[in-house]
């Protein structure tokens, strides 16, 4: 379902769920594709029965996509209507992309996820966090954005130097001890990209295109500028509800989307942006082997162990649960006007995509009723 399923009951897990886990991605069969008229119907009626949904919904099995239309508009204020070529804003679903640079260069054995990030990013005041709690969100670090936010001249575009500078000389306390708890945090992502440049002795935007984007022939993503974005011919542009104009208004015409001008040049959290069938083609790749290996992309699917020895549902940029189908990876996105959800069925072999430039609030509702019906 929509709703973060980190807080599931404690399960027993141990080197046997890497064994099974590689040979499903091993021996996996070809099951045949079983795709009904019912099947398409109730997604039809699901979707027209949601007033002013806009978005795209892509779902597929062994790859092949048994459903993809959309609803609504580009732009409200053109109604140019929303097709399924249409580029969205993924937000936080960007955070899967900024995980496996690292695992690239672990693979590389250019690091471990278990060394100190102070051997990449020297001055950080925060002692004891590995790169393995950024991953997880298992940091303590604080909120980078809230000390920008209170400190920074947002008439200048701030980006990772600017970010990381301002933590080392403002030094907010961290939340918790590193691997206490699980806490979302933007700030170790941020900071999972610094290393990946760092590391690799290359721009984080490059490494992306090249590393990713280009090998999956992703050729309406990019990690975009405000403005670059502006520029798309089929931007699906992300819009917010007023209730008192009864209309949707464009989301940047607000002041909390103000963040992602000042923060314009900000790599790793988020700034991702893609097209429903672009991130079917990832989905795919990611079972080839050619962006990192099974077993190293099992460990990015496992939860985490915290300190206490309870487990956190949340693996290297993405969210875990269990479900009729078998084990579900999957990660959403919330930025202003857009809500997204990537989802894949690692054991069943099927993918839900759902994107939306409303950020409709039955987004959820929808979501549950789309599994639902892939589940059975």
């Amino acid at each position: 379902m929509y709703k973060s399923c980190l807080n599931r009951p404690k399960t027993r897990w141990a080197g046997v769920v890497i064994l099974a886990g590689l040979f499903l991605f091993s021996c996996k069969t070809s099951k045949k594709v079983t795709v009904t008229k019912d099947m398409k119907t109730r997604l039809d009626n699901l979707l027209a029965t949601v007033p002013d949904f806009s978005g795209v919904l892509l779902v597929a099995d062994q790859g092949k996509i048994v459903y993809h239309k959309a609803w609504g508009y580009r732009s409200f204020e053109t109604k140019e209507s929303m097709d399924t070529a249409s580029v969205f804003e993924l937000a936080s679903v960007s955070k899967q992309f900024t995980a496996l640079t690292i695992m690239q260069m672990k693979e590389a054995g250019k690091l471990s996820f278990d060394d100190p990030i102070d051997k990449y990013l020297p001055g950080l005041p925060y002692t004891g966090v590995t790169i393995r709690h950024l991953l997880t969100h298992t940091s303590g670090l604080p909120d980078y954005q809230e000390i920008m936010d209170k400190y920074w001249n947002k008439t200048k575009v701030a980006g990772n130097t600017d970010n990381i500078a301002y933590l080392i000389q403002y030094h907010p306390p961290r939340l918790f001890e590193p691997g206490e708890k699980y806490a979302y945090s933007n700030t170790g992502y941020m900071l999972l990209a610094s290393i990946t440049e760092k590391v690799s002795g290359q721009d984080f935007i490059t490494f992306c295109r090249t590393r990713f984007f280009g090998p999956a022939q992703m050729t309406q993503t990019d990690i975009r500028t405000v403005a670059e974005k502006k520029q798309l011919p089929n931007l699906a542009a992300g819009h917010i509800y007023v209730k008192e104009k009864q209309q949707y208004v464009p989301a940047d015409s607000f002041p909390q989307f103000n963040y992602a001008i000042w923060l314009g040049n900000r790599k790793g959290p988020g700034r991702v942006s893609s097209t429903s069938a672009d991130l079917l083609k990832w989905d795919r790749i990611l079972y080839s082997g050619k962006i990192v290996k099974p077993e190293t992309l099992l460990e990015a699917f496992s939860p985490t162990r915290l300190n206490d020895d309870s487990l956190s549902w949340y693996g290297f940029g993405w969210k875990i649960r269990q479900s009729k189908k078998g084990k579900v990876v999957w990660h959403n996105g919330d930025n202003p006007g857009y809500a997204t959800q990537f989802e894949r069925y690692i054991d069943a072999d099927k993918t839900i995509i759902l994107l939306s430039n409303n950020a409709h609030p039955k987004i959820p509702d929808i979501l549950q009723s789309v599994e639902a019906i892939v589940e059975e």
